[in-house]
């Protein structure tokens, strides 16, 4: 157990013989036999299965290229966010794997999986895409439609006659 402290300067040696006994989480890489990182993004009802290897940079989702799968600028600027953030254009080849949902969700579906294959890679960049929200898995979903309603929440229009 701990002992006690009772001044500001046994609590600066304590903090140290505290940090000794547990260390910091350290986060290994993790490659499969090709040498690439993978992970799995999620949102809305989408999946993607997102590998991540060196190259100059090429997307490929879904076997074609990120501006003819993803023809919206906007789609194809949210897909590059953690790359940005992290300084790594052009550094890596990313192929993707998308299924479910709509354009949109697919696309912060490859967000969130080329996010976490960046972490699997290159574990230090964690901090960079934790702080920028790139980690975390957005789970809002639609809700479901509700016996004796028009839709989830919207009542039938009511008469008085």
């Amino acid at each position: 157990m701990a002992e006690t402290i009772n001044s500001l300067e046994e609590l600066g040696t304590a903090s140290t013989t505290v940090s000794e006994e547990n260390p910091a989480i350290v986060y290994e890489q993790k490659l499969d036999a090709q040498g690439r990182a993978y992970a799995t993004g999620k949102r809305k009802n989408a999946i993607a299965r997102v590998w991540i290897k060196p190259g100059n940079g090429k997307v490929t989702v879904n076997g074609r290229e990120l501006e003819v799968f993803f023809a919206r600028p906007v789609l194809q600027m949210i897909l590059k966010q953690p790359i940005v953030a992290t300084e790594r254009v052009d550094q890596y080849d990313i192929v993707a794997t998308v299924s479910g949902g709509g354009l949109s969700g697919q696309a912060g579906a490859v967000r969130h999986g080329i996010s976490k294959a960046l972490t699997h890679f290159e574990p230090e960049l964690r901090a960079v895409l934790k702080k920028g929200g790139f980690l975390t898995r957005d789970s809002r979903v639609v809700e479901r439609k509700k016996y004796g309603k028009a839709k989830a929440r919207r009542s039938f229009q009511f008469s008085k006659r």
